[in-house]
């Protein structure tokens, strides 16, 4: 499914970021997806290094700060955080993927 680049003609939500969009603002559209903001769009969503599904990088608190173009690949989700030996996990998993990091 291909984004297309349109103007809003009726306000809208972001389907990445859940913030309001303008009448006239210029967004990105997927027919059955809904709509994002262009700077949306350029988010990088990172992989839970445990799980291996997204890591919530929208719901992130560290999201202001976090440049995901030059951070640590290996963030893990909100949900294997929880999880109570949530560190045992973390390094089991970097040492299966990542044996050279000798952890």
């Amino acid at each position: 499914m291909s984004w297309r680049t349109i103007p809003m003609k009726f306000p809208g939500t972001c389907i990445v970021c859940k913030k309001k969009i303008e009448v006239n603002e210029i967004v990105l559209w997927a027919k059955g997806l809904g709509v994002k903001h262009q700077s949306c769009a350029e988010v990088v969503e990172l992989k839970c290094a445990i799980c291996g599904g997204q890591a919530g990088c929208q719901q992130c608190e560290f999201m202001e700060d976090c440049d995901r173009n030059k951070v640590s690949q290996l963030c893990i989700c909100k949900k294997c955080y929880e999880e109570k030996e949530a560190f045992t996990l973390y390094q089991k998993a970097i040492s299966k993927h990542h044996p050279l990091l000798n952890l």
